[in-house]
């Protein structure tokens, strides 16, 4: 197994360490109208790669207000064919023009044989997939002369050719690359519940100090006959069981920005701030934690 590392630093970044949201298409008129009392926002990068258009001029009028943070669905980290010279020109194309203060993408992938599938699918992890994965990590963070956050998958079941675990894995892409973390607290809660492992001992092999950001949504239980399957569908509240592991997450890593993820069933923009404004309460809280046993 490989070593854990805390050789990395949170990248330099203006974004507060508190609660923000992502910016969907129904709630640009709320924004653009009456902007929210919200410390950051975060968009999907993809939603965005047209050269001009009413969609862009928008978001350029929203991001003069809000710290922003864009996050790619498309790169496909772990493809065996390498990063889409094409779709990594876009980007840097759209974060010359925005200026994020930060910038990331998944452990997954998505394109094979000049095909691109709409999912973010798991690779198995290998040393040769951590080598795939490292140079295409690479490529993309001097195309973009920035350091990336990679964003750990939820998983609902395990390869059999892995031989290195999810949370090292992770540590040793950031010991090669210098890449940070976006860590996604529903994501572990998920997958620990479908595969199995220990949530907690996820969180201590991860290098605290390369995380830049974490993500909290909700999922989806389903009963399959044979137990209960997690889904993560981004499409309800935070869970209880996730707000948790969040605490335990901070008491690691100290404070950071933390998103709340709603993508389906995007309710309307006071729910949304409602469960920024527990996030950012739940931030205080493991700040005075830390601050009382200094």
């Amino acid at each position: 197994m490989l070593p854990s590392t805390n050789a990395a630093t949170v990248p330099s970044v203006s974004i507060p360490p508190r609660a923000g949201i992502g910016l969907r298409h129904r709630h640009v008129a709320d924004f653009l109208t009456d902007p929210p009392d919200v410390a950051w926002i975060e968009v999907h990068s993809e939603t965005y790669l047209a050269a001009g258009g009413p969609r862009l001029r928008a978001l350029e009028t929203i991001r003069r207000d809000y710290p922003l943070s864009c996050h790619g669905v498309g790169l496909s980290l772990g493809s065996a064919d390498g990063i889409d010279p094409r779709h990594l020109d876009r980007l840097a194309t759209l974060y010359d023009r925005l200026q994020p203060d930060l910038v990331s993408d998944h452990l997954a992938w998505s394109t094979a044989g000049g095909t691109f599938l709409n999912d973010l699918l798991p690779l198995p992890y290998t040393d040769e997939a951590l080598e795939i994965v490292r140079r295409n990590v690479e490529r993309v963070q001097e195309a973009l002369k920035r350091p990336i956050l990679v964003e750990n998958p939820s998983r609902y079941l395990d390869f059999a050719q892995s031989t290195i675990p999810e949370a090292e894995f992770l540590a040793e892409l950031v010991r090669r690359t210098g890449c940070g973390l976006l860590v996604d607290v529903n994501n572990i809660h998920v997958s620990a519940h479908n595969t199995g492992f220990d949530p907690l001992g996820y969180l201590a092999a991860i290098p605290a100090g390369a995380v830049g950001e974490i993500h909290v949504a909700g999922h989806a239980v389903h009963d399959t006959g044979c137990g209960t399957l997690l889904i993560d569908d981004h499409g309800s509240a935070v869970a209880d069981p996730v707000w948790t592991l969040l605490a335990q997450a901070l008491r690691r890593t100290g404070p950071r920005p933390v998103l709340v993820e709603w993508d389906t069933r995007v309710p309307e923009l006071p729910v949304l701030l409602d469960e920024a404004a527990t996030a950012d309460r739940l931030l205080a809280r493991i700040d005075k934690e830390a601050r009382d046993a200094a």
